[in-house]
């Protein structure tokens, strides 16, 4: 007949001097205690850690203890559903044999397999960076290929920031005061200068010099019969 109290006592015995700084007793009856196991360190330092709950049933080995993932760091859900799949084919295979020792190693080797996934999938990462690095230089050197809708689109922006910008200009132009009018502005906006040439005159007094040298060489242009034609009737009105 099996004793399975002293197969349970002797295994106890052989898992505390095997994990000294990583086992933990918690109870007595029924036998439980705890066995933290951490993964090798990755290629940056990283780490994964589990600790799991082990507790003897009555029937042990012949029975497969009773386990839990007592508490866990790095881990992800889907990490943790392994370990406790893992647990259960091992517990199968090593029925009847004490087996604590042959679960944490288990453990500690899928540990190990996460911690080179993670790697993995640290260096895929940085080669899709790297990558998408890459594309995006190739694309800023070779430019933006040119399309009927793209030219369009530019198009349609451009004239719209011209537009924004004339506005701009005219605004700060009006801001910095009024710009110069023409002689015809000037006309358009003050109608009493269209007589101001006769006001000049009557304030005058019809007393307007005249320089006779500017008729000296009258015979030296070029001007019409007609042009020269003048009413002796309209001398004398102008002498009364």
């Amino acid at each position: 007949m099996t004793d399975y109290a002293e197969e349970q006592r002797n295994e106890l015995e052989a898992i505390e001097s095997i994990y000294p700084d990583s086992f933990t007793v918690i109870s007595d009856d029924p036998t439980s205690f705890t066995i933290t196991v951490m993964s090798d360190a990755g290629e940056n330092g990283e780490t994964v850690e589990a600790t799991i709950k082990f507790t003897y049933v009555e029937n042990y080995p012949d029975e497969p203890p009773l386990w839990e993932i007592h508490s866990q760091e790095n881990l992800e859900d889907s990490d943790v559903e392994d370990i406790l799949t893992l647990l259960q084919q091992q517990a199968e295979e090593n029925m009847g044999m004490v087996m604590i020792f042959t679960l944490v190693t288990a453990v500690q080797e899928k540990l190990n397999e996460i911690v080179d996934v993670m790697k993995n999938r640290q260096e895929e990462e940085k080669r899709r960076k790297e990558k998408e690095a890459e594309e995006a230089e190739k694309v800023a050197f070779q430019g933006t290929v040119v399309t009927i809708e793209n030219f369009l689109a530019w198009k349609a922006k451009f004239e719209v920031e011209m537009a924004e910008l004339r506005r701009k200009k005219q605004k700060e132009e009006e801001q910095a005061g009024k710009p110069k009018l023409t002689g015809k502005q000037l006309f358009e906006r003050d109608h009493n200068l269209d007589t101001s040439d006769i006001q000049f005159l009557e304030d005058a007094g019809n007393n307007v010099e005249v320089d006779e040298s500017l008729f000296q060489e009258i015979e030296d242009l070029d001007l019409d019969e007609e042009d020269l034609e003048f009413d002796p009737l309209e001398m004398d009105n102008d002498e009364d």
